[in-house]
């Protein structure tokens, strides 16, 4: 289950209220910073701006490739952990603005995570330390430490315990 939080509103759908949830000129400072990112190449730059400007939580050594879409309005609400890579084009997400509410919720990705290209994380999800994330998946709930998980909707390809024991295999039959 994903850890949101929900605002119902009335009248128009959320996204007419949109500005009643956040301020106008930090989604414009918001969309500057993130797009001069998504270009960006220089990791440790890209890295700084989303610290400084965005408030975010980056680890050491993270890496956003390129064309890595942000939440434009919520962007402190996610943090990523050291040595993590993003691949191409991945979208992160930190609210959904639905017809009757919206909803808020922190997207906290582990140490060592891969994710791969055009993938989509939605908010108040959690990736545990170590997991790999196949191209093209939508992470749609909790993704467990070590982990090797892929589709859409997602699913858990292999568990921590299951690479181990692969790894093994291989490992044993190159000797």
């Amino acid at each position: 289950m994903r850890r949101t939080t929900r605002y119902p509103v009335s009248g128009a759908n959320s996204l007419w209220h949109v500005y009643k949830t956040v301020p106008f000129w930090k989604v414009v400072r918001n969309f500057i910073v993130i797009q001069l990112a998504r270009y960006m190449p220089f990791l440790a730059v890209k890295n700084w701006l989303y610290k400084t400007f965005l408030r975010m939580e980056v680890g050491e050594q993270a890496s956003f490739a390129l064309m890595v879409m942000l939440d434009v309005m919520f962007p402190e609400k996610i943090s990523v952990g050291k040595n993590t890579v993003i691949g191409y084009n991945t979208t992160i997400l930190a609210h959904e603005y639905l017809i009757k509410e919206y909803r808020l919720g922190d997207v906290k990705i582990g140490n060592e995570v891969l994710i791969g290209a055009n993938s989509t994380i939605l908010p108040g999800v959690v990736i545990g330390d170590g997991a790999i994330i196949s191209a093209g998946t939508l992470v749609h709930k909790d993704v467990p430490a070590g982990a090797f998980v892929g589709g859409n909707p997602m699913q858990v390809i292999y568990t921590k315990e299951e690479l181990v024991k692969r790894e093994e295999l291989v490992a044993a039959s190159e000797n």
